[in-house]
């Protein structure tokens, strides 16, 4: 009879109340920012404002995305199977690099935008753009506050939050916009604004960028010296050496590593189990290492080490 793989089996982590609140919190934000499109389209048709137009369909992204983490989030709480035995977590990091992506585009189209505005300004109802715009920065607000806390402890919602953010200062910029345009009929403003912020916004996306892609290419965690790490695991008494040692990020949140370890004597498999049990503890204090699998040697093999020279020397 075919055995079947049980959660214990596939070694699950456990899904909190966190988790929870997560999905909860994005799914508020989705319904807020969809309200906000509506608006800002409508308030766009009324004051033949282009810019509000603009701001809405970035909304209207924006929104989207935030609803793909949302989506991404409940996937992710989806416990290991037989195909996916590490999970559906990565579902995070996938949904979290697209956001990050389209954020960028959606930048580098509204620089183009701009461009086309300050060549060509066009008039505009500066009260209807004002008022629209207010609305959208207090929808905003409401939406950034949600989601402050969370933003530290998933990359799904910080890039999620990292669109918000975005929404939020290009309410400031449509504000801003409004006041010049009521006040001094200074169109120019608005695109010069818009640059502005879009440059803000890259530079703090690009971190999402670059640290989902590290956890895609199972790359170490950037606050992990591999070679430390190697060295006081060779400091314990019984151990020999450390070799085919790696170290990644399953997700945000887990770290795993496996390695073989060559002990100094050929001990019993009872005392080799203490030995593994003092080199785990070692890692989860001195590293944070939640998972740990470790293949113990004596006299086995000595294990090419080069990749670690390399990497410091070179």
């Amino acid at each position: 009879m075919k055995s079947q793989l049980t959660e214990h089996d596939l070694h699950p982590h456990p899904h909190n109340h966190a988790t929870h609140m997560h999905g909860k919190k994005l799914l508020w934000v989705t319904l807020l920012n969809f309200s906000i499109t509506i608006v800002q389209i409508i308030g766009g048709i009324i004051s033949h404002s282009l810019s509000l137009i603009s701001d809405a369909i970035h909304n209207l992204g924006d929104s989207s995305a935030v609803f793909i983490a949302f989506l991404a989030g409940k996937r992710a709480e989806k416990v290991p199977d037989e195909q996916k035995t590490f999970g559906y977590k990565r579902v995070e990091i996938l949904a979290a690099l697209f956001n990050a992506v389209v954020l960028i585009a959606i930048c580098v189209y509204l620089f183009f935008e701009a461009y086309e505005r300050f060549h060509h300004p066009e008039p505009i109802n500066g009260m209807v753009m004002l008022i629209v715009a207010v609305f959208g920065l207090l929808a905003n607000l409401i939406s950034v506050g949600v989601l402050h806390k969370e933003k530290s402890h998933n990359l799904n919602v910080r890039a999620a939050y990292l669109h918000l953010l975005g929404d939020t200062l290009s309410s400031v910029a449509v504000i801003a916009g409004g006041v010049a345009i009521l006040l001094w009929k200074l169109y120019w403003l608005d695109p010069l604004v818009t640059v502005l912020v879009g440059i803000y916004i890259i530079y703090h996306t690009w971190g999402v960028v670059r640290q989902t892609v590290d956890i895609l290419m199972q790359a170490t965690p950037y606050n992990i010296n591999i070679r430390d790490l190697k060295e006081k695991v060779e400091k314990l008494p019984e151990v020999e050496n450390m070799h085919h040692l790696h170290v990644w990020q399953l997700d945000d949140e887990h770290v795993h590593l496996e390695a073989h370890v060559n002990i100094c004597e050929n001990l019993p498999l009872s005392d080799v189990q203490h030995v593994r049990q003092k080199i785990e503890r070692l890692l989860a204090r001195e590293y944070c290492i939640s998972h740990v699998t470790l293949q113990m040697e004596y006299k086995g093999c000595s294990g090419d080490n080069e990749l670690i020279k390399v990497q410091h020397d070179g």
